[in-house]
């Protein structure tokens, strides 16, 4: 599969892949991954895989400090430019794009939306909605590898992210929600032991119409199997509401 590059505007450059038809498909789905994964991990893919085949093009990247791409991760802040730069990418060959973030990438999915006012929707999958880490295992370890100078080295040997040494403390996703313009779903696992699904709740509460929220029995954190069906179901919502939207308004 071709990785084709993009470049941010803060010029950083990130690789991607691309699932693109022979016509225009008129929809563009961006996915942007979560802390650690990347546009190869497979639940990644498979979920690209079925949104082509549903009939758009799908545009992932790995998100900067992971993968083959360049930069330093902040766990959702400066992403927004990754965003920025595949939505642009995705604009080559698609007059409507929705966004589909999970967990950091739904952070930065949300960051971008509060700013944008042409996209077709916005997916927001197991994204916290305050600055605050779950008391247990999973808590410690993610506090650990993201806010410690040895968790960083640990994330950059064995998991392959280089992670900015400051955290940015940027808005959190509570003071986002409101401010996105698109149609936003919001999808989360019953049963995600980083995330509550409380946050979803907290941030559907706060999001302009048109919103929707599904919490998924059985499904865990992030892009994995049981959260295809949700996600595949949200983008046709969202894409659906675009239809009906007057011209002048998109």
């Amino acid at each position: 599969m071709p990785r084709p590059l993009f470049t941010t505007s803060d010029d950083v450059v990130l690789s991607g892949r691309r699932w693109q038809h022979a016509d225009t498909a008129g929809t563009a789905v961006v996915l942007v991954h979560g802390f650690s994964a990347s546009a190869d991990h497979p639940d990644v893919s498979d979920l690209a895989e079925v949104l082509h085949t549903d009939g758009a093009d799908v545009v992932c990247y790995d998100a900067r400090g992971h993968g083959t791409s360049g930069g330093h991760s902040t766990l959702g802040d400066l992403e927004r430019h990754d965003v920025a730069a595949a939505v642009d990418a995705a604009r080559e060959h698609s007059d409507r794009v929705v966004l589909v973030g999970a967990s950091m990438g739904a952070i930065a999915a949300l960051r971008y939306a509060s700013a944008a006012d042409d996209l077709a929707g916005v997916v927001s999958v197991s994204c916290p909605a305050r600055w605050r880490l779950p008391r247990n295992v999973q808590g410690v370890l993610a506090a650990g590898l993201t806010r410690t100078r040895v968790g960083r080295a640990v994330a950059s040997r064995w998991m392959g992210v280089q992670v900015a040494t400051r955290w940015t403390n940027p808005e959190p996703p509570i003071e986002l929600a409101p401010k996105v313009r698109a149609p936003v779903a919001f999808v989360h696992g019953a049963a995600d032991r980083f995330v509550p699904p409380s946050d979803a709740a907290e941030l559907y509460e706060v999001a302009a119409e048109p919103r929707r929220l599904r919490i998924v029995p059985g499904m865990g954190h992030a892009f994995v199997p049981e959260s295809v069906p949700a996600i595949r179901e949200a983008v046709d919502w969202a894409l659906a509401l675009d239809e009906l939207r007057p011209l002048g308004a998109k």
